[in-house]
């Protein structure tokens, strides 16, 4: 089996400028990345899709391959994870490079362990998925949403109105750390959420989507907890 870890850091972050390479505790947010997946002993190779020069240096800096920089197309706002892990296979490919396994690892998810890593690749493994992901449950039963209407609380649901939380069924969401997928069946069907996605289940302060400062605030607390 061969794998490859790919970690998508364009450098045109608006909301946390550069927050690819912010520092974290002295240590560039990435580098963290790196590090995991490398720990975990599951890729043949490790890269970083930037189109960020200073990003690229120091990927490298951490010893992660950037053969190529990612192309402009896929360097703008409107470019899914998607689209990368397409170009990038596509490249490798053209340079008489294949893999059975893609792992597109988030450059942000500075909690993420090789322990979560190889849990997920092991259910990788099963002839039943194309993609493995992480994901969490949400804390409330999302059935008993409120919404505005006209500036007033609705509930999305009515009929959940007296329900007991503990008989409502559960519902998940996107940790944003990590991707299994296999190679051949994801560029069949070109997306990550598959017909066929396993999912490893995560506790909330396993993960943190970093979007905004007080993200990047909850990310050093949650990380802080998580060395504890």
């Amino acid at each position: 089996m061969s794998n490859l870890a790919i970690i998508p850091a364009r450098g045109g972050s608006k909301r946390i400028p550069r927050k690819n390479i912010k520092k974290l505790f002295g240590k560039p947010i990435i580098a963290y990345v790196i590090e995991a997946v490398r720990d975990s002993c599951l890729f043949d190779e490790i890269m970083v899709s930037t189109d960020d020069i200073e990003i690229a240096n120091i990927a490298k800096d951490y010893n992660a391959e950037v053969p190529f920089l990612r192309s402009k197309k896929n360097a703008n706002d409107f470019a899914t994870l998607t689209d990368v892990i397409l170009e990038v296979l596509a490249t490798y490919k053209k340079k008489g490079k294949e893999f059975d396994n893609v792992c597109c690892v988030l450059s942000t998810a500075a909690l993420i362990s090789s322990e979560l890593i190889t849990v997920a690749y092991q259910k990788i493994l099963n002839a039943e998925y194309i993609s493995v992901v992480p994901v969490i449950k949400f804390a409330y039963p999302i059935q008993r949403a409120l919404k505005n209407k006209d500036g007033l609380l609705e509930m999305k649901e009515k009929e959940h109105l007296n329900t007991r939380s503990q008989d409502l069924e559960s519902y998940f969401h996107d940790s944003g750390q990590f991707y299994w997928l296999k190679t051949d069946r994801f560029l069949d069907e070109k997306k990550i959420f598959t017909s066929k996605t396993g999912y490893i289940e995560l506790k909330e302060y396993e993960a943190q989507d970093v979007d905004t400062m007080e993200d990047w605030a909850m990310l050093e607390i949650k990380y802080n907890y998580n060395k504890q």
